[in-house]
């Protein structure tokens, strides 16, 4: 175990993800100081329910993009790995932020192939329906599901879900359940959209034989 400096926010990061911050709290503001001054990564479990969750993502700071006369800043920073919190600190020793006693998580990445060209036939269709099919042409033909997680219409609760997953298979499972029971209703909705848009319209009908 180690010691870890800690960001609880209202969202799920993934390993691998880029995330913008814009920084105002004095404690934090003390924690993007220490990441510069010290080379310490930080934290962030998400905040769920009114409590800090036992799982997070630890964070590498890339860059402060700007500083204002306030005090105040613009950050970058890049997910890297995942922990565990086995001892929680409202103040870390000496600072103004939280921290923690964490473990490293080790993640399982290995794909199932078969459960990857159904998902990717349930985002095709996904896409197509909400218009994005760029997001289908950007992915790379090795995608995880950590690369799609925040394009699934997901709610904050279920992507926590596929940070608890420790394997990328499981995830797999979660993703592709959660896409086969959203599918036929946005498929539905389109359907019904398309009616509304040609009742009364002139109609071209072939009248039955009988």
């Amino acid at each position: 175990m180690r010691q870890l400096a800690l960001f609880p926010l209202n969202l799920v990061v993934f390993p691998g993800e880029k995330l913008n911050l814009h920084i105002f709290e004095p404690r934090y503001r003390q924690l993007v100081r220490d990441c510069l001054s010290e080379g310490i990564t930080f934290g962030i479990p998400p905040f769920l329910n009114e409590s800090v969750s036992p799982l997070g993502t630890e964070m590498r700071l890339i860059d402060v993009e700007k500083n204002y006369a306030s005090g105040e800043m613009d950050i970058r920073t890049q997910a890297v790995g995942l922990f565990r919190v086995e001892e929680f600190y409202r103040q870390a020793p000496g600072k103004l932020y939280a921290g923690a006693l964490v473990e490293d998580l080790v993640d399982d990445d290995h794909i199932d192939v078969v459960l990857q060209t159904r998902i990717s036939a349930q985002l095709q269709q996904l896409y197509d329906v909400l218009g994005l099919r760029k997001l289908m042409q950007e992915l790379p033909a090795n995608y995880r599901i950590y690369d799609v997680a925040h394009h699934l219409g997901l709610s904050t609760e279920q992507e926590y879900q596929l940070l608890e997953a420790q394997t990328e298979a499981e995830r797999q499972e979660i993703v592709l359940e959660h896409l086969e029971h959203i599918l036929p209703v946005l498929l539905e909705t389109e359907r019904l959209k398309e009616r509304v848009r040609l009742n009364g319209h002139f109609k071209n009908l072939t009248p039955p034989n009988f």
